[in-house]
């Protein structure tokens, strides 16, 4: 019995995948190079994912990063809102004390020392 033409393993039958190298079925010098690049690229890819989630603080740091963004964007958040309601007389009221205190700042300082003085004495009462 012989052989029918484009059977595997006669000369006319095309080539598959698992017939790559030579005739013998070992792969070619180059076919080598190049499974051994492939490998050292996907070691290289996972020795870089393996140090990325080896190092701590690098992901500390992201981690840190992003909780202060969602603060800074929930406190301008809370701050429009608080804006928003509240009447433009009170905050009309409220530039021109900031503006005051800005341009004399003396006496929101004498104030402030004051009422430090006023707590720490209360405290100083409350304790004994």
């Amino acid at each position: 019995m012989t052989d029918a033409p484009g059977t595997p393993g006669t000369p006319d039958a095309p080539r598959t995948p698992d017939d790559a190298g030579t005739d013998s079925g070992t792969p070619t010098p180059d076919e080598l190079r190049e499974q051994a690049e492939r490998t050292r690229d996907e070691l290289g890819q996972t020795i870089e994912a393996l140090a990325g989630k080896a190092d701590v603080k690098a992901q500390a740091k992201e981690k840190t990063a992003q909780v202060a963004d969602r603060i800074h964007d929930k406190a301008a958040h809370t701050a429009q809102r608080v804006h928003d309601a509240t009447p433009d007389p009170v905050l009309d009221a409220a530039g021109r004390v900031a503006s005051t205190a800005r341009a004399n700042p003396k006496p929101l300082l004498m104030a402030g020392a004051a009422l430090l003085v006023v707590l720490l004495v209360w405290r100083s009462r409350a304790c004994r």
